[in-house]
């Protein structure tokens, strides 16, 4: 025979159908103070676990930050990207263990919860009334090959849609024009419109990089508030535009501080590019300076002692003679080598019939060849 467990009511808070009261207290009053009193309790109890996901979001959303930030600079080569790496590498550390911190809180929070015992207001629940919410179902991983393809098909696809809303300003335009074209809220246009902005930037478009920056915080920001409540970001922008429009100090402060952060990180990554661009170019030139023995003639001007400069920019082979007779012969051929095989000068032997060298004959110079300074 199965027996019926009743010990799940033993934690019932009930205090309003007592009768064993002094006569004298007025038990009407006595059951309103303390269903007042408990009605309190639940509601501070309530507050404080919205408090605790309201922090833990906002610390998934700055670690979130710090993690991209971490992938930018990994590739930088400067010594300055590389301090910013090590600073910005210290920020994620921290910021990860300030989430597991709010996560214990929250897990604590929770058994606080179930710890509670029932009463008259937690008894009863509507029968009759659900909300369905559009959840996100979990996708696995894509490789980067995979995540480059889908990138560049959708950029190929709606680049025109994706820099029209770049460069909108209001508030309701830009949310107007998603509900128009609800397939631009998504990682492939916060990731386009990263890349825009350090385009701009190295350009010298500043006031157009700012604000397309500013449309890339709104995109990341809606995309964020997905992550935290587990939906499809195209069915929760409409909330980011509700809560930003009215939002409290702190939370257009948190936006305008991000979007400022943003700016800067932009700004060191065309520069970063920019001295990229000018090393490369200063390559190039030099692989075209290059003389038959592969040194720069730049390079070797420079190295020689000044004597010999004198003779080369006065182009005079008579004093360069002059000059290495005067020299000890092991540094006198040194120089003249790395003359020959930089391109600085040309010899001109004189070859017999059968090309091979006079004996004894000195090396003849038709031709002194010198880059501008």
């Amino acid at each position: 025979m199965t027996t019926i467990d009743y010990s799940v009511w033993d934690h019932i808070e009930v205090s309003d159908d007592e009768d064993d009261t002094h006569p004298n207290i007025d038990t009407p009053s006595l059951f309103r103070w303390r269903h007042q009193a408990r009605v309190e309790r639940m509601e501070a109890f309530m507050q404080k676990g919205e408090e605790l996901e309201k922090s833990l979001t906002e610390s998934k959303r700055k670690l979130a930050e710090a993690q991209r930030r971490v992938q930018e600079l990994l590739t930088a080569s400067t010594d300055e990207a590389k301090a910013e790496l090590t600073k910005a590498q210290a920020e994620e550390k921290q910021l990860r263990k300030e989430e597991r911190s709010w996560e214990k809180k929250m897990d604590e929070h929770r058994r606080e919860e179930k710890k509670m015992p029932w009463n008259v207001d937690t008894l009863s629940k509507e029968g009759f009334s659900k909300s369905v919410v559009n959840v996100k179902p979990d996708k696995t991983e894509e490789t980067e090959e995979e995540k480059e393809e889908k990138h560049k098909t959708f950029v190929e696809k709606y680049e025109k849609q994706i820099k029209h809303f770049g460069m909108l300003r209001r508030w309701d335009d830009s949310q107007k024009y998603l509900s128009d074209n609800p397939h631009l809220v998504c990682e492939e246009t916060a990731n386009y419109l990263v890349i825009m902005c350090i385009d701009l930037e190295v350009e010298e478009k500043h006031a157009l990089m700012e604000q397309v920056a500013h449309q890339t915080i709104v995109m990341q920001f809606i995309l964020e508030l997905a992550k935290s409540l587990k939906v499809d970001p195209r069915g929760c922008f409409r909330q980011f535009f509700a809560k930003i429009k009215t939002a409290d100090q702190q939370y257009q402060d948190a936006f305008n501080d991000e979007l400022e952060s943003f700016k800067e990180r932009v700004r060191g990554r065309a520069k970063i590019r920019i001295e990229k661009a000018m090393k490369e170019y200063e390559e190039e030139e030099r692989q075209k300076r290059l003389g038959p023995g592969g040194l720069d003639p730049v390079e070797v001007y420079e190295s020689l002692p000044a004597e010999m400069q004198k003779c080369f920019d006065d182009k005079d082979i008579q004093m360069l003679q002059d000059a290495i007779s005067k020299m000890d012969p092991t540094e006198a051929k040194y120089h003249m080598k790395r003359c020959i095989d930089s391109g600085l000068w040309v010899p001109n032997s004189r070859v017999d019939e059968d090309g091979d060298k006079d004996e004894g004959d000195e090396p003849q110079y038709e031709e002194v060849k010198k880059e501008d300074q």
